[in-house]
């Protein structure tokens, strides 16, 4: 008896074991099956939404009314939704094709998320395996052969014949085709239109804005590799090696064999295409140029021609010339650059027949602390042209229009001036290089390093402002520094001028130049002028005050020669009174020179000639010779005042006016004070008037300069273009012996000016030959390094 119990309760385990097993196993395909219910059910939901929508779409469509007048944007818009649903069709059969029962129940446990949902009646999964456990066959052994359950459930589901379609795709399927039908009937356009302000259409047209719009391309350009690179180099520099001998094709050879990862992308892309893979040489080439072009606009640069070629691009489409003020200093430094410049751009815009630039130096903030007055900085150079706009004016009574511009540049304070900093052409577009005004042409050339003025511009003319040489003279070994200076200035206004025009004979003779006063004075003391002839005509008192001086405080302004006048003949002019009104780097020294010498001198701070306290004023003394044309006697002959001033040459312009007494020597000078003192001085002319204004002077100026005859002629314009109305580049013809020097003195600057060394040499700014990261940060430019590549001129 016992051992027959034994196999008994050996069975009944075993048995145990297997029923306890299975239920666990059951239990657990129970849980999955409903978790698997509760996600089919919510996507189920969300279909019979969706079929709710489509439907309400559908049923309204035939009462809509069709306006008489359609947007064009919504008939656009229909346009590009009507293939997009027809694209709709074939996804949702491989939707219902892919996510069919029979693979449900495998795809889905493995791969969908818990979020996700699926529509489905997942019972048949259930019953196919309890009626294979009910069935199982032991084998004598007590093991369940699961392997038997999946091939008899595969069976149970491809005798079902995946259950047809599944129901929300063909319920889908069938409300599209029912909408197809219709659409058939009345066009979508004309049913859109209708109901083109309900909700519905608008949140469907904000939910397909994505299907219809298309994707962006990556702006991202990957740098050129090394063999690219050599590639290049090797097809540039094909004529010199044809001329060592190396023959076309080993060139072509080796560019293709660089390029062979260009050209296996280049056979990818034509498989792609559907094209035969073949590959020539040429296509290579387009593609290698098509690299080198795309990476250097991604880079910002723009190659404007070499150095020795260069093709002029104005477009003059419009019958308009272009001309670029180029100067030396800008507001709000009081100083005769900066301040004729600025009303030269705006009397020649006020014409209307030219398009004009004004481009100004641009300081950092560490010059703008050592150069501009009463601590006035600007942060941007768009705060600077709006105070330079507002000072001009307040005194020209009209609206300028023209643009300013701005260059990098730095102080120098050994030479008290502005020197540029890189190539100052460069900031003139290519579109606008037609006509160039250099104010103070060897100023800006000293270190010019970039392109020929003459090469980028049709007309180039120069404005000789100031007398360097009497500066320099006055300087440690001045008489060699002025000796070089005027050689060097000789050769920088003949390579980068066509014209040159001087304010006065005082100047330095230089080629190409004409005398000609081309400056005016500022409306507002030709309005004073006329007021105090008004009071005199009324029998009024005008000037109350004697005599004054006002100019810049250094010793190279006249103050020198006006403490050896004074101090000469301090007996002969005994009680007689004089005001200096000024500021400078030589003040101290200035006062404490009239000091020691007891001069009656009266210092006072500098103000604005059109300032209301010196409106009184009957005299005013200048004795400078180093000026070129002192604007500050203009000033004062336009307000109707006596003038004292040397017998000079630049004062030549101002004899013909009564109220200008010059004397020739220091006698004379005491003379022609006394003579002023005890008279009172002529109202001016109408003409007179005209002939100090800034009208009269930009007439003069379009005639010395040659500038009413190019900007005149048309012929120029129209030689410029094509048939279709593109720039061409003129033709080239022999160039005379003097432009071949001319071009010669440009090419040896050149050369000079790039080398550091030398520039430091003779008197440079350290780094001035590129403009450095602030300046970059402050004019938002790009680096010297992309403007100017090294394999580039």
């Amino acid at each position: 008896m016992d051992g027959d119990s034994q196999p008994t309760t050996s069975t009944s385990s075993a048995f145990s074991f297997i029923s306890k097993g299975w239920r666990e196993v059951r239990d657990s395909a129970d849980a999955d099956l409903r978790l698997m219910k509760d996600r089919a059910k919510s996507f189920k939901n969300l279909a019979a939404s969706f079929d709710r929508e489509l439907e309400n779409l559908i049923n309204s469509a035939p009462t809509f009314a069709v306006p008489a007048i359609r947007s064009s944007s919504e008939m656009e818009f229909m346009k590009k939704l009507q293939p997009k649903i027809s694209e709709l069709q074939p996804k949702f059969s491989e939707f219902r094709r892919v996510y069919s029962p029979p693979e449900i129940s495998r795809k889905v446990m493995e791969t969908w998320r818990p979020r996700a949902k699926i529509g489905i009646d997942l019972s048949e999964i259930r019953n196919a395996i309890v009626a294979a456990v009910e069935e199982r066959d032991t084998d004598g052994d007590g093991i369940v052969r699961f392997d038997r359950i999946r091939k008899g459930t595969r069976r149970m589901f491809a005798e079902k014949e995946q259950f047809g379609d599944w129901k929300p795709i063909r319920a889908l399927k069938t409300r599209l085709k029912e909408f197809d039908k219709r659409r058939s009937i009345s066009s979508s356009v004309e049913i859109f239109s209708g109901i083109r302000y309900t909700e519905f259409v608008e949140k469907v047209k904000s939910s397909l804005k994505a299907i219809c719009k298309e994707p962006e391309e990556s702006k991202e350009v990957p740098p050129l590799d090394v063999p690219e690179l050599l590639a290049y180099l090797v097809r540039q520099s094909g004529p010199f090696l044809d001329q060592l001998g190396v023959r076309r094709d080993i060139c072509d050879k080796i560019v293709e064999n660089l390029c062979s990862k260009r050209k296996n992308q280049l056979v990818l892309r034509s498989l792609v295409d559907g094209e035969p893979p073949i590959i020539e040489n040429d296509k290579v080439n387009d593609e290698l140029d098509l690299r080198i072009a795309s990476v250097l606009q991604s880079t910002g640069h723009s190659y404007e021609g070499g150095f020795w070629t260069y093709f002029k691009k104005n477009d003059a489409s419009d019958r308009k010339r272009h001309v670029a003020i180029v100067t030396t200093a800008s507001l709000p430094w009081m100083t005769g650059t900066a301040v004729n410049p600025l009303f030269r751009a705006a009397y020649l815009a006020k014409s209307a027949k030219q398009k004009v630039t004004l481009l100004v130096p641009w300081l950092c903030k560490s010059d703008q602390e050592l150069v501009y007055p009463n601590d006035v900085t600007f942060s941007s150079p768009e705060e600077q042209e709006s105070y330079i706009r507002n000072w001009l004016e307040e005194r020209i009574g009209f609206k300028a229009d023209f643009k300013i511009s701005f260059y990098p540049g730095k102080f120098s304070k050994e030479r008290r001036s502005i020197i540029p900093a890189g190539d100052t052409s460069q900031f003139i577009p290519s579109k606008d290089a037609d006509v160039a005004i250099l104010e103070e042409p060897e100023h800006l050339n000293w270190y010019h390093h970039g392109k020929r003025w003459t090469d980028k511009f049709n007309h180039v003319v120069g404005v000789v402002h100031t007398n360097y040489l009497e500066y320099i003279k006055r300087e440690k070994n001045g008489a060699l520094q002025a000796f070089l200076v005027k050689h060097i200035n000789n050769i920088v206004t003949r390579a980068y001028c066509h014209k040159v025009l001087r304010l006065s004979a005082a100047t330095q003779a230089l080629p190409k130049s004409t005398v000609c006063n081309v400056h005016g004075v500022n409306p507002k003391f030709l309005k004073i002028g006329e007021i105090v002839a008004a009071e005199r005509e009324h029998g009024n008192q005008a000037f109350s005050k004697g005599a004054y001086f006002l100019g810049k405080m250094v010793w190279a302004k006249g103050y020198k020669e006006l403490i050896d006048l004074l101090a000469k003949h301090k007996n002969d002019l005994d009680g007689f009174k004089l005001d200096v009104f000024g500021n400078g780097e030589d003040a101290n020294e200035v006062q404490i020179a009239a000091k020691r010498m007891d001069l009656n001198l009266n210092f006072l701070k500098g103000q604005d000639h059109a300032d209301d306290s010196l409106h009184g004023y009957k005299v005013f003394i200048n004795p400078s010779v180093s000026d070129v044309l002192c604007t500050a006697t203009a000033e004062a002959l336009a307000m109707g005042k006596f003038v004292v001033c040397a017998d000079h040459p630049s004062n030549d312009f101002f004899r013909s006016f009564p109220n200008c007494l010059t004397y020739k020597s220091s006698e004379d000078f005491v003379a022609k004070v006394k003579e002023a003192l005890e008279n009172e001085p002529l109202p001016l002319t109408p003409e007179q008037r005209y002939n100090l204004s800034w009208e009269a002077a930009t007439q003069r100026f379009m005639e010395y300069s040659e500038l009413d005859q190019v900007i005149n002629n048309e012929n120029n314009v129209s030689d410029l273009k094509k048939p279709n109305g593109k720039m061409i580049a003129k033709s080239i013809s022999t160039p005379s012996l003097s432009e071949v020097v001319d071009g010669g003195l440009a090419f040896a600057h050149y050369c000079l000016t790039g080398n550091e060394f030398l520039r430091l040499c003779t008197g440079a700014i350290p780094g001035t030959r590129d403009y450095n990261k602030q300046h970059c940060k402050d004019l938002r430019l790009l680096p010297p390094q992309v403007e100017n590549p090294i394999y580039g001129w």
